[in-house]
């Protein structure tokens, strides 16, 4: 009779009281209410909307491809070029690889 009873018992479901309790915080209102009476609240919200639009890399991109563009037929368009201006276009294009890196490593913040 008692091996029938542990059977039982382990193939129930568990109660409620065994079940793990988790702390969960509850809100703090003084937090809520220092967001609600913040003057600068209309500025915060632009400025999370400008992040989150990701337009100053997306700017800071377009414009290096302008340079790039830019600085490579200015490049090719030069009769004999020198040793200082290949190391010019060089460098310009091989920023590119970190330009491009940083952007793509780079996300919104949440």
């Amino acid at each position: 009779m008692p091996e029938e009873t542990k059977q039982n018992s382990s193939t129930t479901p568990l109660s409620k009281t065994e079940l793990p309790k988790v702390d969960v915080p509850a809100p703090q209102p003084e937090k809520m209410t220092d967001i609600a009476n913040n003057p600068y609240k209309k500025w915060i919200y632009l400025a999370a909307a400008i992040d989150s639009w990701r337009i100053w890399p997306r700017a800071f991109l377009t414009v290096y491809v302008i340079l790039v563009y830019k600085v490579v037929t200015w490049f090719m368009s030069l009769p004999t070029p020198n040793l200082e201006q290949s190391g010019l276009v060089s460098v310009v294009v091989g920023a590119g690889a970190a330009w491009f890196g940083l952007y793509l490593g780079s996300s919104p913040r949440k």
